[in-house]
């Protein structure tokens, strides 16, 4: 079953690349220059390496790998597909299923990729009575793929012995055993990011001056490259904005991109202890939170540690724009509101107790910017006096932009190279028609913590908690 279900990915895949009538492919030696050296930035980079593109450049305020990059993190969750893309099905769930298609045959198969790959199941959980609605709509929908958790000694017995020791009170969910688990985040971008240097075709510029793009450069109302902080010019044939949370300082998204943040910190385990977690299925419930394995280098390095997030809908920063109407900015802090804390506390005292009086280490925001309708925006930027512009937009990762990485940096590809299969540069494209009068306090379909989306600005300093929190 698992064999003819990815022979049938596989042939839906090699649809998806139908060459659309237009521009000349770019030479391989075009001059490309990536905006971002986040978790999208460097694998697109990767990407046209790997199709023999010989002139990349990437810019980026942080060194590499950024501390502020929503991708510089132990692990990230990774589901695969649950149907292969379909002729018959609506365009976001089309979308859908061929992006994580497209993902998931590279985290399989990728020598770079498939050892950070861990397919160790995945419990969709909740407690709330509308999030549990959602959760078990999505299960009882493919019985043949997830299996109901009857009480909580079934959540218990789908994880290692004296993991899951909590009385896990009004948990109700489903496992999947299969086709999901977690990534090692982290070194999998410094393996992308070694691969695409290695041959010299791409540069990384990450510097704090000689990396920060304060402007793009122009010329005929067409985007030619960009202007970094140090006055250098970096012109190019091809620019490619990938910058996260931060690209809607650049350009204006007319309300298409909210960044939005999360909190997480890290639960130190002995090294005795790593052996037990160190391969337990994704813990997620919708409006609680999760926490993941360490990864295999943090284990060797005798410094253990599960990433652990609480869930809720999110925060923004709203700040006076230019036309004096609030709207959302990214500020970074190596913090987390006090609240967040005691909800990552009151997870673990519910779940894994034994760790409960452990210190909460290095918390912080992790931004990423949710599109209306939280399918990514990859598309040339139409403010261009020609019919093509040869500025192109990456964004748009709406809590699902790791695991999907390689996705982004095949599909930029084939967008660059003017052979995005038609029906996915619709659902992609750049659409401010779903943004109009956009509620930037919309919840977007989530749950957890105070069940709204916070404004940072609203939080008093002294409700902040920095690292470790006891």
């Amino acid at each position: 079953m698992q064999l003819r279900y990815w022979q049938l990915c596989l042939n839906v895949l090699a649809t998806i690349t139908i060459t659309m009538a237009a521009l000349e492919p770019p030479e391989k030696n075009s001059s490309i220059l990536i905006i971002g050296a986040g978790t999208w930035g460097t694998s697109i980079a990767y990407r046209l390496v790997k199709r023999g593109y010989t002139n990349i450049k990437v810019l980026d305020s942080n060194t590499f790998p950024s501390s502020i990059s929503a991708g510089n993190d132990l692990n990230k969750i990774l589901e695969e597909p649950i149907s292969p893309p379909a002729a018959d099905q609506s365009d976001l769930d089309y979308a859908w299923n061929t992006i994580e298609a497209l993902s998931s045959e590279v985290w399989r198969n990728d020598p770079v990729h498939k050892p950070h790959y861990h397919p160790t199941g995945f419990i969709y959980a909740a407690v709330g009575d509308e999030a549990y609605a959602k959760v078990k709509a999505a299960a009882e929908a493919r019985p043949d793929v997830y299996s109901l958790l009857e009480d909580a000694d079934a959540f218990r017995r789908a994880m290692p012995e004296g993991v899951l020791t909590g009385d896990l009170t009004g948990w109700r969910g489903f496992i999947r055993r299969q086709g999901a688990g977690w990534v090692e985040a982290r070194d999998i971008l410094l393996d992308v990011h070694a691969e695409a240097v290695k041959v010299g075709a791409a540069t990384f510029v990450c510097d704090p001056e000689a990396g920060r793009v304060a402007e793009l450069l122009y010329e005929d109302n067409e985007v030619v490259g960009a202007k970094t902080a140090d006055g250098a010019t970096h012109r190019a044939d091809y620019t490619i904005l990938a910058a996260g949370a931060g690209a809607s300082t650049l350009i204006d998204f007319e309300k298409q991109l909210r960044p939005t943040a999360w909190t997480l910190a890290h639960v130190p385990l002995t090294a005795a202890e790593a052996p037990t977690y160190a391969e337990l299925p994704v813990l997620f419930a919708v409006d609680q939170g999760f926490f993941l394995s360490p990864p295999a280098s943090a284990i060797a390095a005798g410094e253990p540690e599960l990433k652990i997030c609480d869930e809720h809908p999110g925060y923004i920063h709203l700040a006076d724009g230019k036309a004096k109407e609030k709207s959302p900015v990214p500020v970074q802090r190596d913090a987390i509101p006090r609240s967040s804390a005691d909800n990552m506390q009151k997870l673990l005292q519910a779940t894994v107790p034994q760790l409960a009086d452990r210190p909460l280490l290095r918390p912080r925001l992790c931004w990423d910017s949710d599109t209306p309708d939280r399918l990514f925006l990859i598309a040339r930027h139409p403010g261009s006096s020609s019919s093509q512009s040869r500025l192109l937009v990456a964004a748009g990762g709406s809590g699902n932009g790791f695991m999907n990485a390689p996705a982004v940096g095949i599909l930029v590809a084939d967008l660059l190279e003017d052979r995005l299969e038609e029906r996915m540069a619709k659902a992609l494209r750049w659409r401010p028609e779903t943004a109009v009068d956009r509620d930037w306090f919309d919840t977007q379909g989530r749950f957890g913590g105070a069940d709204k989306v916070v404004d940072l600005g609203e939080i008093p300093d002294d409700d902040w908690t920095e690292g470790p929190i006891r």
